[in-house]
């Protein structure tokens, strides 16, 4: 895995790169971190796709200063209005494209804030989209329509989703996009990423559960075998 910097519109952030081991060409996948940022969650990301063959790339939406970004981000997934955010996301996936190493097919995975991203780009040239419980604008109709094919998970305790599950299959289906969104029971926000909080989280039930991550990946890598082919 290796630190490269990505040129965007808005300037140059820095990024993680991993290619597969073997021969490629490869698929790619853009991973983007959910709100704490580039984190050691987000390198085992980039790892578990290399590792099962995708050329994967994580911008680093933060790299302009949290402090300054955070607002814009939120702002932009809230209010599906395109931005700063967006522009780094494609240009992180024009860069995959553009690698002799890429297939030509592209996914977006993303965690929470990156979740909310991954469906705001999947009308924008992706050819799957795997949004981890997306934060932002629950108004799915508004944004949707000419989406990529999507893969969501939810979590049934999601305070932040509450009924945006089936609220996103409903639009997904009306728009005649294929999709497989699921809806974990007994899981809450952040189920598939492992965090600092994470001692604290389990005393409570809840936080990081395996057997709800492991089923989620597994749909993601079936789905990608399928659209990413």
């Amino acid at each position: 895995m290796s630190t490269i910097d990505l040129t965007t519109p808005d300037g140059t952030i820095d990024a993680l790169l991993e290619r597969p081991s073997g021969p490629g060409p490869w698929p790619g996948v853009v991973v983007l971190h959910d709100g704490l940022g580039m984190s050691a969650d987000t390198r085992r990301t980039v790892r578990r796709l290399s590792n099962n063959g995708y050329l994967t790339i994580a911008p680093n939406l933060f790299a302009r200063g949290r402090v300054r970004c955070v607002p814009t981000l939120l702002r932009e997934v809230v209010t599906a209005a395109p931005g700063v955010g967006t522009r780094d996301i494609l240009a992180a996936r024009e860069l995959l494209a553009a690698d002799p190493d890429c297939t030509g097919k592209i996914a977006v995975v993303g965690f929470c804030l990156g979740g909310g991203f991954a469906l705001l780009v999947a009308p924008k040239g992706f050819d799957a989209a795997a949004p981890f419980y997306p934060s932002g604008s629950g108004k799915y109709a508004d944004f949707l329509r000419g989406s990529c094919p999507v893969v969501a998970s939810y979590g049934k305790l999601d305070p932040a989703n509450p009924g945006r599950g089936p609220k996103l299959e409903r639009t997904l289906t009306e728009y005649g996009v294929a999709h497989d969104v699921k809806t974990y029971p007994g899981v809450t926000h952040s189920f598939a990423n492992e965090t600092p909080a994470e001692p604290l989280l389990r005393v409570t039930g809840l936080g990081y559960n395996d057997e709800a991550t492991e089923d989620a990946w597994r749909r993601i890598f079936a789905f990608f075998g399928e659209h990413l082919a």
